[in-house]
C-alpha cells in the first residue's frame, strides 16, 4: 500500500520517524503488482509529485510532438522522477542543474541534454526566445520566471517548490501573448481518484531500474545527517530510509 502525502507524519500526526504508524484507512491507495513495497517507499512523495506534474502537461496537451521539456532541480527527487518518466514517454528532455559533476547522472536517466542553472537564475526579458513546450520546475522564484518567458506557444509549466523564492515577480505577458498555462502541483490533498491514476502510470511509465540507480540507503539515526545535507544541496535522486536499523 501506499500512503496519501496529506498524512503529514511529524507534521500533523505522530509517526514520521517511527518504525510502525497508524493511520486512517482511507489514506491508502492499493500498490500495482508491479510495484513493491520497498519501491513504493523508494518513489516516495518526490515520485508521485513527479507523475503528477507529467500528468498535467499531458492534460494540457503536451506531447512529444510539441518539442523539449525543461526538468530544473534536475538532480533531486522530483527531478530525476520526472526526467525518467519523461524518456520513458519519449519526451526530449533538457536537464537543469547546478551540480556538473551529475551530467552522466542526468544523461543515465534519460536527459538529452544538461543546461546549468545559472542560466535560469539571471535576468531576462519579459518575454524570452520560445524554447520549452513545457517544463517541470521544482525550484520556483527567479528560475520560474525565465521558464515561464521562454515557453513556447500554448506551452504548459508545473511548479511544485519553491527552494529558488516564494515570490514569482512575472510579466503577465506570456500569458496572455503566447497562452501558456501554469500547473500547480499539489501532492497533499490530491483526491483519490487521481492519486490511484498516479500510482497506476508509475506502475507502467517508470523504469524501475533507473529508479534503483538514484536511490541511497539509510538507516533510522542517519535521516538527521541526511536532511542537514538535503537543504545544502548534497542529496541526490531519493533516499530510502530503512526503519529497522
Amino acid at each position: 500500500m501506499s500512503m496519501k502525502p496529506a498524512a503529514g507524519h511529524s507534521q500533523d500526526h505522530h509517526g514520521g520517524y517511527a518504525q510502525q504508524a497508524s493511520v486512517k484507512g482511507d489514506w491508502l491507495v492499493k500498490l500495482p503488482g508491479s510495484i513493491s513495497t520497498r519501491d513504493a517507499m523508494a518513489i516516495g512523495t518526490a515520485g508521485f509529485t513527479a507523475m503528477l506534474s507529467v500528468l498535467a502537461l499531458e492534460h494540457s496537451g503536451i506531447n512529444p510532438e510539441r518539442g523539449d521539456i525543461l526538468v530544473t532541480g534536475a538532480s533531486g527527487g522530483v527531478g530525476s522522477v520526472s526526467i525518467a518518466i519523461l524518456a520513458e514517454l519519449r519526451y526530449r528532455v533538457t536537464a537543469s542543474s547546478g551540480k556538473s559533476v551529475e551530467a552522466d547522472y542526468l544523461k543515465s536517466l534519460g536527459a538529452s541534454e544538461v543546461m546549468d542553472r545559472a542560466l535560469l537564475s539571471e535576468d531576462g526579458p519579459p518575454l524570452g526566445a520560445d524554447r520549452w513546450a513545457g517544463a517541470v520546475d521544482a525550484v520556483g522564484g527567479k528560475t520560474l520566471v525565465n521558464i515561464l518567458s521562454q515557453t513556447k506557444y500554448r506551452g504548459a509549466v508545473t511548479t511544485c517548490g519553491f527552494v529558488g523564492g516564494m515570490e514569482l515577480p512575472a510579466s503577465i505577458l506570456p500569458f496572455i501573448l503566447r497562452g501558456i498555462t501554469l500547473c500547480g502541483i499539489d501532492s497533499v490533498n490530491a483526491p483519490q481518484s487521481l492519486r490511484e491514476v498516479a500510482w497506476k502510470r508509475l506502475a507502467t511509465d517508470l523504469d524501475l531500474r533507473k529508479l534503483g540507480s538514484m536511490v541511497s540507503e539509510v538507516g533510522l539515526n542517519e535521516v538527521r545527517g541526511v536532511a542537514e545535507n538535503m537543504l545544502q544541496g548534497k542529496v541526490r535522486g531519493r533516499t530510502l530510509v530503512d526503519v529497522n536499523r
